[in-house]
Parts: C-alpha cells; sequence; structure tokens
C-alpha cells in the first residue's frame, strides 16, 4: 500500500501559503497496488467535485489520485475521496436483480425483473393513470442519467411526482438562486477564495464537509495578507476555531442574525447605492424589514452578543471583496430560503457580484445535486425552465417531439416530502427509488417504514447495496456505480467534470443509464411520429441529447464534448460559441436572468411559500434586475418546553457521508468515526448526571435513540447527533438521527427542518454499550489530535 499522506490523521495536509495566483498543486495519492493505467474521473463524496484519477490494475480498482491540472483541487483529496472508492470492491455488492416472492427477496433474471416492473407500471397507468407513479432519485447519478430519468417522467409517463433526495440537502440552494436571481446557477468561482479579504461561512462547517476548499482556505491563512473568516453556527466546530469573529446563535435564528447585519450595513451606509439603484430592485422593502433589527434586540433573541455582530458587520461593510458559503445550518433550519436570500442581499446591496474574489456558493449537499436541478430529474423543467412560462414548455415538447400536454405543467411539480405523503394515503401505488436510502436520510423514521412497507405500495430500489430501504423493496435492480460506467458530473462552481469508466461492473449490475433506457424500451415510450422517446443508447449520445436541450439558457453546455472535458481539468458552464473555454463569474454585467420571459421561476412568498401567477410577475417585472426580498422573524414551529427542554440539531462527521452506503465500507473511515454519539455542553452533562462514555436516552415525541455521550464544545441546552448511522451494520440499538426529527420543511424550497426539534435526555442506566463507548472514546481521540495538529 502507498499513500502521500494519512488522511484519517491528517484530513488538510500540509500547506502550500499562496495570495493572489494560482493555488499551489500538492498530489494526493493513495494506492493499495502500483496501477496499470490511470482512468480520469471525479471524486463523488462531497459537493466540491474534486478532479481526480482511478488507478486500475488487473481491471480492478486499487487506488486514486488528485488531478494536479484540475482548478477545483489542484491535485489534493481529502480522506472520503482518498478511501471511500474501496466501496465498488465490497464482497457485499447487489450482482443480481432480486423479487420479492412470498414474502422473501430471492434472485431473479433482468428479464424477470423488468418484465415484472413493466407489467405494474400498465397496471396502474390503466387504472389510475401515470399519477400512480412516483421517482425519489439521488444527488448521485451521472448527468445524463438524470436527464433520461427526467424525460421519462415528464414526457414517457407524464407524471410530476418525481424529485431527488437534494429535496433534503439542496433544494434551498437552488430556491434562494431564484428568489434573488431569477435562475439557479452560482455567481462565482472556487478561484474567488485565492483573492477574497473576507470569507464568511454561514451554517456551514466547511472544514469537515468540504475539506478540499478548507484547504484552500487554510493556504490563504498560511500566506500574505490572509483573509479575515466570518463563522456562523451555533457548535465550535473545526472552522468556528479558525474564525476573526464567531456568531453562535441559538437554534432557528439565522434570519434575526441576517437581519442585523443587513441592519447594521445600511445603518452605517456601508452600501453601494450605484449598485444597488442600477441592479436591484426591492430596497425600500428591506431596509424597513431589518430597520427593527437593531443589534440589542438582535442579542436577545438570538444570543449572538451585540459587539460581535457589529465587529462582523464591519468585516462586510468595510471589504472590497467578499466569498459567502451556505449549507445545512441554514438549509434545514427555520425560514430557510430566507435565510439564504438575506446572504445573496448582503453582496447585493454592497455590489459585491460578478468579479474576482466575489463569490456566493449556495453550497450543495451530493456531488450530482447541480445536475438533479439542472436536468429535471428534481421536479424541475430541464434547463432552468419555467413551469408557469408556455413558451418553455413547448420548447421542450418540441425538443422531444411530443405534444406540450404530455408535458406535466398544470400544477406545480411534487416534492419528495410531498410524494412520500402520496405513497402514505395510496394514491402513489409505485415507487421507483434510486441510489438513495429514505428508511435511514428521511425525517421521522418510524413513519418511514410504515409507508414503505405499507400493502398495495410497490416498492423498486435500484442500489448497489442491500440498504435499510432496500430491505423493503418489492424488486431490486443492481445498479453499477461511479468508476464503472461514464457520465458527467457538475459541482457548485458550475464545473463539469466527465468521470470515463474505470473497471466493470460486478455480476450483472448495470449502469442507471442503462436500466433507465430498457425500462423506456419496455414501456414502448414514441415521440408523435412513433419514434422512440429516448434516441440515445450510449452516455455521450445521451451528452449530446442534453446540449441542445441547454442551448440559449443560462446552464449552456453547447461548447463541451466528452472530447474536450477528457485530459484536462473541468470545465464551467455557461459554454458555449461566446464562451468557448467556460465562464468563470456570471452577472459580470450586474444583468440577472430575471426578465418575464426567461425566468425560472415567478416568484413565492418567502413567509407562505405562496406562488405568484405569471400575471403578477409581469406587473413587476424586473427585466434584468436582482430582486432584495427580506421576511421578519418566525419562531420554529416546535421549541423546548417542560417536558422536552432540549433543542437537538443534526449534522454530518467528516470521515463519512450521507448513510455511510460507501464510506461504510472503508475499514479507515469507519475506524475513525465508528459509530453515532451526542454531542452536549458541559453544563448540561453535570445537570443530568452523564459524563464522557455514557449510554444516553434521547427521546422526542416522535421516537428515541441511545447513544454514547460525547462532552462539550457545544452551547447549553442543545445536543447535537451525527444523522450518518442507521441499522445495515448495527442493528443492536436504535441510532438513527432521524428517529428523533420532525416532519416540517420549508415553506419556499420544501426542504426538510432537521436542525431543530425539542427532546429530553436522560443516562440510560439499563446497561452500559461496551463496544459503543470504545468506539466513542476512539473516535474523541482522532478528533483531538487534528484539534491539535490545526493549533485550535
Amino acid at each position: 500500500m502507498k499513500q502521500t499522506r494519512d488522511s484519517i490523521a491528517d484530513i488538510w495536509g500540509e500547506r502550500t501559503p499562496y495570495f493572489d495566483e494560482q493555488w499551489p498543486e500538492r498530489v494526493d495519492e493513495r494506492v493499495t497496488e502500483e496501477p496499470d493505467n490511470w482512468i480520469q474521473a471525479a471524486c463523488v463524496l462531497c459537493s466540491a467535485g474534486c478532479g481526480l484519477d482511478i488507478g486500475v490494475k488487473d481491471g480492478k480498482m486499487v487506488g486514486v489520485r488528485g488531478r494536479s491540472v484540475d482548478a477545483v483541487n489542484r491535485g489534493r483529496l481529502g480522506p472520503k475521496g482518498l478511501h471511500g472508492w474501496i466501496a465498488n470492491n465490497s464482497k457485499d455488492r447487489l450482482t443480481r436483480p432480486l423479487i420479492r416472492r412470498d414474502g422473501e427477496l430471492q434472485e431473479a433474471s433482468w428479464d424477470e425483473a423488468m418484465n415484472l416492473i413493466v407489467a405494474k407500471s400498465k397496471e396502474i397507468i390503466d387504472k389510475h393513470t401515470s399519477l400512480g407513479i412516483g421517482f425519489y432519485t439521488s444527488g448521485q447519478l451521472f448527468l445524463e442519467e438524470y436527464y433520461t430519468l427526467g424525460v421519462i417522467g415528464k414526457a414517457g409517463l407524464g407524471t410530476p411526482h418525481m424529485d431527488g433526495n437534494t429535496r433534503l440537502c439542496t433544494a434551498t440552494s437552488a430556491a434562494a438562486l431564484k428568489v434573488s436571481f431569477g435562475s439557479d446557477g452560482q455567481p462565482g468561482s472556487y478561484s474567488d477564495l485565492d483573492t477574497a479579504n473576507v470569507i464568511m461561512h454561514v451554517g456551514h462547517n466547511i472544514a469537515s464537509q468540504h475539506t478540499v476548499l478548507w484547504m484552500r482556505i487554510l493556504d490563504r491563512l498560511a500566506g500574505p495578507n490572509p483573509p479575515k473568516l466570518i463563522v456562523i453556527d451555533p457548535r465550535k466546530t473545526y472552522t468556528a476555531e479558525k474564525a476573526t469573529v464567531h456568531l453562535a446563535p441559538k437554534l432557528g435564528t439565522n434570519i434575526p442574525v441576517l437581519n442585523g447585519l443587513l441592519h447594521i450595513l445600511i445603518k452605517e451606509n456601508l452600501i453601494n447605492p450605484g449598485y444597488i439603484a442600477a441592479h436591484t430592485v426591492g430596497f425600500e422593502e428591506l431596509k424597513n424589514i431589518v430597520a427593527a433589527w437593531h443589534p440589542q434586540r438582535v442579542e436577545e433573541v438570538s444570543g449572538v452578543p451585540e459587539h460581535l455582530l457589529y465587529e462582523a458587520a464591519m468585516l462586510l461593510g468595510k471589504t472590497n471583496t467578499l466569498v459567502s458559503t451556505v449549507l445545512q445550518g441554514v438549509y434545514q433550519s427555520m425560514q430557510a430560503t430566507a435565510s439564504a436570500v438575506q446572504v445573496n442581499n448582503i453582496h447585493l446591496i454592497r455590489g459585491l457580484i460578478g468579479r474576482p474574489g466575489c463569490g456566493i456558493y449556495q453550497m450543495n449537499g451530493q456531488p450530482t445535486a447541480q445536475n438533479t436541478r439542472e436536468t429535471g430529474a428534481d421536479g424541475d423543467l430541464p434547463g432552468f425552465r419555467n413551469w408557469g412560462n408556455k413558451e418553455h414548455i413547448n420548447e421542450l415538447a418540441r425538443l422531444w417531439n411530443v405534444e406540450p400536454d404530455t408535458i406535466p405543467h398544470w400544477s406545480p411539480p411534487t416534492h419528495a416530502m410531498q410524494i412520500m405523503r402520496f405513497a402514505e394515503t395510496g394514491s402513489i401505488k409505485m415507487l421507483w427509488v434510486s441510489a438513495t436510502n429514505p428508511a435511514v436520510s428521511m425525517p421521522e423514521l418510524a413513519r418511514m417504514r410504515k409507508l414503505l412497507t405499507r400493502d398495495g405500495l410497490f416498492l423498486i430500489v435500484q442500489d448497489a447495496f442491500m440498504t435499510e430501504t432496500a430491505q423493503m423493496a418489492d424488486v431490486i435492480l443492481p445498479a453499477a456505480i461511479w468508476g464503472e460506467k461514464t457520465g458527467c458530473t457538475t459541482n457548485v462552481d458550475r464545473t463539469v467534470h466527465i468521470c470515463h469508466k474505470a473497471v466493470e461492473p460486478p455480476g450483472e449490475a448495470r449502469s442507471d443509464l442503462d436500466i433507465f433506457i430498457d425500462y423506456a424500451r419496455r414501456m414502448d415510450f414514441k415521440d408523435k411520429d412513433g419514434a422512440p422517446l429516448i434516441k440515445w443508447n450510449t452516455p455521450e449520445e445521451a451528452f449530446e441529447a442534453w446540449k441542445e436541450c441547454t442551448r440559449g439558457r443560462p446552464c449552456d453546455y453547447t461548447g463541451m464534448s466528452y472530447a474536450k472535458l477528457t485530459g484536462g481539468s473541468g470545465i464551467q458552464w455557461p459554454c458555449n460559441e461566446k464562451y468557448p473555454d467556460g465562464t468563470p463569474h456570471l452577472y459580470t454585467n450586474g444583468v440577472f436572468p430575471t426578465a418575464a420571459d426567461y425566468c425560472e421561476s415567478y416568484g413565492h412568498d418567502l413567509d407562505t411559500g405562496a406562488a405568484q401567477t405569471p400575471d403578477e410577475y409581469r406587473l413587476i417585472d424586473p427585466k434584468g434586475k436582482a430582486f432584495l426580498k427580506a421576511v421578519d422573524y418566525q419562531l420554529p414551529h416546535e421549541v423546548p418546553d417542560q417536558d422536552y427542554p432540549l433543542w437537538l440539531t443534526t449534522g454530518r462527521v467528516v470521515y463519512h457521508f450521507h448513510t455511510r452506503t460507501k464510506t461504510g465500507r472503508s475499514k479507515e473511515l469507519c475506524n475513525a468515526a465508528p459509530d453515532a454519539y451526542v454531542q452536549l455542553s458541559a453544563q448540561d452533562a453535570v445537570k443530568y448526571g452523564i459524563k464522557d462514555g455514557d449510554m444516553v436516552e434521547i427521546s422526542s415525541r416522535r421516537g428515541s435513540v441511545i447513544q454514547p455521550a460525547m462532552v462539550g464544545d457545544i452551547e447549553p441546552g442543545i445536543i447535537f447527533i451525527p444523522f450518518h448511522y442507521g441499522y445495515w451494520d448495527n442493528n443492536s440499538r436504535s441510532r438513527a438521527a432521524n428517529e428523533l426529527t420532525l416532519t416540517e420543511w420549508d415553506p419556499v424550497s420544501k426542504q426538510p427542518h432537521f436542525k431543530y426539534a425539542a427532546v429530553r435526555i436522560r443516562k440510560a442506566v439499563a446497561q452500559d454499550d461496551e463496544e459503543a463507548q470504545a468506539a466513542l472514546k476512539h473516535m474523541e481521540e482522532v478528533i483531538t489530535n487534528n484539534f491539535k495538529m490545526e493549533g485550535a
């Protein structure tokens, strides 16, 4: 085994200080054997999208190395990227289709499995129309696969019931970008980190969730002219340890803090009146709403001290370059979209957008979440088209050669939480789940298990592993994963990477693209001339079809090709005749895609989620100006009380991704973070008689779990549990964090609220789990070592 560094013990590696130049190269590599050849790909274990090569020997994956030529990572990889590939070689991969017969999953042929799915589909359509069929997909597939699925759903079946698990992690990103700028699409580039004087992380523990982006920031901090960091997070995280100003608000109070920052910027005249007048609408309403959020009131509501809020506002108000990142601490909390929009507002009123050093990253939760949104696999229309714009529907109908009324545009697309509700009540009778695990990742798991196993629901799971969800399926389709198929991914800063097939999938596993095309052929989906609806057979042909779908839209891919994406760095869209090498910044001229005929959405009321009609929008058509929208504060829908006196918040750990279907199969990652835990403050530990390693029972109104205690580095009154851990490798106790979470979602983005719930705790005195305690002790040692290494 050869590795350039131990990324488990040394998460971020050696520093390569720099400023205002290209980020220096540092190639990270880990192989178990010397490869015969290297195959170009990109990492798919977070949304950073690092370029890497897959090492192959004798037809088997033996390691990875970062691509030094890639602009995203310049050769660096994090611990998940260096270790997670081992999951491809796992002996417990699904290799044959399975059909449930007499209550048991039994092996079947592909013909048997697909014929059963097709027969069930036709039976449901005959009796109940295609509205009886729903799809719940992922942020893990490739662009070509999402687009094919989107066309099947919209032009083949004509069902609006299609969404991704990106609803849980990314929906607010898209919603906030649409609200402010008229369309999805990140304005900035990762290269903005090379020159920004101030970097603000809002609800984003970037050191843990995007380790390679954090390496870039650490290298800036170690070089000349280091940036100032503002961190807004209730926990004292790795990221917060490095902050110039750390604001730690109470759960659910992002709006008071962000409104308070806007209040100070406006009151102190630290704004750009010329930019506001030329390029935005809504400033007076924004000014009126935030006027009530003076620092004293912010402190009373959020707990953030006045002087710290003022200090942060001065950094924001006096810098000429600013990068802001936003993630789940905003997206999965109360007033999610409204809060994310306030970060956009800070940039807009200061004119810090559309130029080097000025980036907004409304981060994604998964590696191909951006593609889910672009292609229509999450319910949006492909190419950022507008459901309410008839001409956009006609464009797609011409492109796919179908009648416009085939495309379900009579109502908004069904979001994931509503799809699950329809499955629960019986109106959705067939649910097709691909590359995701709702039995662990959805809120209120007891309800989720009940609805997924409801009599009358035909559940299809398409996955590489026997997940907790797959165990409930009627049919399981074994899927090829990254490294075993070819396709493209698009990351947060719009960089498109190609991932070439490196090895053959195990057994009879097939790519998701092949499975979807097979379904379309067996269903005999046709265009209006009688030709097959899906006109492509290979990933490259699917990519070429997708390019035509994007022509003239904000996410224009028409200047790209598989050949152009191969051999060098990824390329940022839009890439077309005007921008043949891609585009680092959007909105450089201050013109935004908000015009009524072009925008992706006609907008919503940020408080209620009520959709604005096309006619209402045309009355206020901003014709290329950005929106400044603000709201007042609302209390979270569940707050601590006498029976449940503590706040629960959930999140991730650095060594795992999603529900650990891949990272949980790496020995090194598992050893580093082997089990779930509950983090609580030293004050609460004393109050409840709990010490490090004690087993603690945590209960909400929806369920309970038992976790070992980790004491410290969190505010009193709040507890934290990582959400990764389910039951496929340990069902000895209730431990999934989502046993406790509540079924609530943001009114605009429809993203569930995982960041707050009222709970109670007590020491579990019946018996201690020695294995869990030992695992916790080991995990604490790893974390402590990393803190020391970082000089925290």
